[in-house]
């Protein structure tokens, strides 16, 4: 009985790791930022949590479905080799099952308890994630970074659309920030793994133009992402405490990224860490100065 019980939770466990938990905590938080702006406050407790619930099964269920793609690359790779398909404990035929079932589970909750477009929004952000962005072009060109960010930045719009039923300039002011904030948050990860992405013939920008270039790439979407996180409070979406922290995470963000440029040092893991950092304590900002307003 205990060895069955263990059994079960390492089938339990594995599943989770596969549904990638840390990638789809972040997607809830931002996702959450998105459904306040939307309503200018807090939306009911029901919406919020069938809202959650769906875009947490869409995002688990696209992660599971990169596992079942990738799954050789994996194995080549030291950072993914451990995981729970490339070691046998899942097969890869279940694994594309849940990950269709979270899905589709997914987007039924959104057409039953939420709205139509939501559930679109939902769909389209699997469908880039897991078709163009996984299975047609990583292993291709390093522009991929470019498809995986649309897909990266349409939580916030999916959590805004889901209590106005609509995509309005607030909702696109969330997709730029998150759209811009995702190449600079790739690229860290990339440059601190490029070894093993090396090993698995994936062209990363600083496999394929280098790491000088990558940071020069780097420093340039920091520039731009700061301005762009100042259109809220020009917008009115926002207060002066928002404005003074966008400036701050920003100007650092800059900082962090002109430091590695200048010094030709990787400084990947400081910048991947401190761009998480970095959007949840902006969109936490945006939420608390709307709050306010």
């Amino acid at each position: 009985m205990i060895q069955r019980m263990m059994a079960y939770k390492t089938i339990v466990r594995d599943h989770v790791v596969l549904a990638k938990p840390g990638i789809v905590l972040l997607v809830l938080i931002v996702a959450l930022a998105g459904m306040y702006l939307g309503q200018k406050g807090l939306p009911k407790p029901y919406l919020v949590t069938v809202t959650l619930i769906g875009i947490g099964l869409a995002t688990a269920g696209s992660a599971v479905l990169n596992n079942f793609f990738d799954r050789d690359m994996d194995r080549l790779m030291h950072r993914t080799m451990v995981r729970p398909i490339p070691q046998g404990r899942i097969h890869p035929n279940n694994a594309l099952i849940f990950g269709l079932l979270l899905i589709l589970i997914s987007i039924v909750i959104f057409l039953l308890f939420v709205n139509a477009i939501s559930a679109a929004l939902t769909l389209l952000s699997s469908f880039i994630y897991v078709i163009p962005y996984t299975l047609m072009m990583k292993k291709r060109t390093h522009l991929v970074t470019h498809v995986g960010s649309i897909t990266g930045a349409l939580p916030p719009v999916i959590g805004y659309a889901a209590v106005t039923g609509r995509i309005e300039s607030e909702a696109v002011v969330l997709f730029a920030i998150m759209f811009l904030w995702q190449h600079p948050h790739f690229w860290a990860f990339a440059i601190k793994y490029k070894e093993d992405y090396s090993r698995a013939g994936v062209p990363v920008l600083p496999l394929s133009k280098g790491v000088k270039a990558t940071m020069t790439k780097t420093l340039l979407y920091t520039i731009m992402l700061l301005p762009v996180s100042l259109v809220p409070y020009f917008l009115k979406m926002s207060g002066i405490f928002y404005l003074v922290l966008a400036v701050i995470l920003g100007l650092l963000y800059i900082y962090l990224a002109l430091r590695a440029y200048i010094t030709e040092r990787v400084y990947g893991k400081i910048l991947f860490i401190y761009s998480i950092v970095y959007i949840t304590i902006l969109f936490f900002g945006l939420v608390v100065d709307m709050i306010k307003i």
